[in-house]
């Protein structure tokens, strides 16, 4: 009889143990699919080829690190051609008096390719603007950041951080 309540408070300890550790595997869990279902969201923006880049941060080679968050700097991803609305801080080697205008050049993609690397995709291409040609490299990771990098013929490299999006459609 004297053991009746010892194992009554112990049989409820142990029950509200299970049920605290039951519960943190559902959070686990619940976070691990929410990962996954980011994942499927990129893999199938970047397997349809068009979508945008939203430019958050650039850095200059060689220098310091620029927020550029809330500015409309985006580059747009198509089949049939690629825009690029981004400023450029950097050394230019052949542009014209007063003529630099940034990174802004439309082009039709050329050597295309997609690679799934461990934790990202690497998507490469160039495009021929009016004057220069662009080698981009955009590294986009799972949860949906990104990296491009952009080297010419005529300018320093340059790179971003941002994010990739659903193509906005501009009225």
């Amino acid at each position: 009889m004297k053991n009746k309540p010892f194992l009554i408070v112990c049989t409820l300890f142990f029950l509200c143990v299970q049920m605290n550790m039951a519960q943190e595997k559902s959070k686990k869990e619940i976070k691990a699919e929410k990962e996954l279902q980011k994942q499927k969201e990129i893999e199938t923006l970047v397997q349809s080829k068009t979508f945008e880049f939203d430019a958050n941060f650039v850095q200059p080679l060689g220098r310091r690190d620029l927020n550029i968050q809330g500015e409309q700097y985006v580059v747009e991803y198509k089949p049939a051609e690629i825009k690029s609305y981004l400023p450029y801080f950097g050394r230019g080697y052949n542009v014209g008096y007063g003529g630099d205008t940034g990174l802004k050049f439309t082009g039709k993609p050329e050597n295309f390719t997609i690679e799934k690397k461990k934790k990202y995709y690497l998507i490469k291409t160039t495009v021929k603007g009016e004057n220069d040609v662009f080698n981009l490299s955009l590294s986009v990771y799972f949860q949906g950041s990104a990296t491009l990098t952009v080297t010419s013929n005529q300018r320093d490299a340059i790179s971003y951080t941002g994010t990739i999006e659903v193509l906005k459609t501009k009225e």
